[in-house]
């Protein structure tokens, strides 16, 4: 589904699409405790979170099946994959993203240069930022 309304910032920090809805933010991170953390940020920073997914696959399923406004990918999933698939899935569908990884920039592909990335770990206040310049 293609990329929905924008989301502009709240005076308590918080953000909300331009049609009053919470917008909506796919979450994709193997890791469950690291998941947790991040989708409990995003719902503080007034996202609507999809997921979290694990897997390309389980995103990817969950991107096809839902209305996204944006996403956050964990580039490096469990078992040496990687979260390419869905971003390539998100750029055709013109829908942004932001990478969060331990790697840095180096961890990314060279066709997702576009793409911001979020180094691990990151504070609410770095989250805050790259959500609003990206998802806005």
């Amino acid at each position: 589904m293609p990329h929905a309304s924008a989301a502009v910032a709240q005076g308590d920090d918080r953000v909300m699409a331009t049609d009053g809805a919470q917008p909506r933010v796919l979450l994709v991170e193997d890791e469950a405790l690291v998941a947790m953390l991040i989708e409990d940020q995003l719902i503080e920073l007034g996202f609507e979170v999809v997921g979290p997914a694990a897997t390309a696959s389980q995103a990817i399923a969950l991107c096809e099946d839902e209305h996204l406004d944006g996403a956050v990918l964990d580039i490096n999933l469990g078992g040496g994959q990687r979260s390419d698939p869905v971003a390539e899935w998100l750029t055709r569908q013109g829908i942004p993203f932001v990478f969060v990884t331990g790697y840095g920039q180096a961890g990314v592909d060279g066709r997702f240069g576009h793409a911001a990335v979020l180094q691990k770990p990151f504070t609410l206040p770095e989250l805050r930022k790259v959500t609003w310049e990206h998802f806005g």
